[in-house]
């Protein structure tokens, strides 16, 4: 596949990846670990996306263009969600999500 890789060392690898993106999403309290830790999760799909385009369509891009559309979805989703947490911040001096109530208006 890629010059001698097998298919299942990438899927391993982004399991492994999905896995820590979840774990960390579902077990941080800091809004910030949350954020990377959904970014690691869409990483991991990335490098899906990749291997399978690359083993069944090598002479295809799709996979790469839907890589592309997903970094660039997640650039923007982090951009937001980034001055969403520094207006948290401001407000509260603090990002964790524990007392969820404080952080409504």
């Amino acid at each position: 596949m890629f010059e001698g890789i097998p298919l299942t060392w990438f899927l391993i690898l982004a399991t492994i990846m999905f896995f820590i993106g979840i774990y960390g999403f579902l077990i941080r309290k800091n809004l910030i670990t949350i954020l990377m830790s959904l970014e690691l999760v869409l990483n991991s799909v990335n490098i899906n996306f990749v291997a399978f385009n690359k083993l069944l369509y090598p002479e295809h891009l799709e996979g790469m263009f839907f890589t592309v559309f997903v970094v660039a979805v997640a650039a923007a989703e982090a951009s937001v969600a980034i001055a969403i947490i520094i207006n948290i911040y401001r407000r509260l001096d603090k990002i964790d999500v524990e007392n969820i109530d404080e952080m409504k208006y």
